[in-house]
């Protein structure tokens, strides 16, 4: 029941919003401004300091250098004398004569 009574409070509560007109009002105008002459005040407080910037990028590694060119080639040496000929050796005896050997040839078998 308790429920019913606060369903229909709010069903009359919208539909007297229904009704009602809307009022237009006009805004106030500015206050004027009125400088007063007097002491100066204190100086503001210095403003918090800035966050730190973010670190550069790391800059590029160089280029590697070129390689030294390579030597030339030395000179070939000089060939060496030849030898002297050697003495010729003395001269054998001589040998003698051979028997000589006649070949008989052997008898045919029967």
């Amino acid at each position: 029941m308790k429920y019913a009574a606060a369903f229909s409070m709010v069903v009359v509560a919208v539909a007297l919003a229904g009704c009602q007109r809307e009022v237009v009002v006009a805004p106030a105008p500015a206050p004027a401004v009125v400088a007063v002459p007097g002491p100066a005040g204190a100086p503001g407080a210095t403003g918090a300091t800035g966050e730190t910037g973010n670190t550069g990028n790391t800059g590029n590694t160089g280029s590697t250098g070129n390689t030294g060119a390579m030597g030339s080639t030395g000179s070939t040496g000089a060939t060496g004398s030849t030898g002297t000929t050697g003495d010729t050796g003395a001269t054998g005896q001589r040998g003698k004569t051979g028997d000589t050997i006649v070949v008989v040839p052997a008898p045919a078998s029967r």
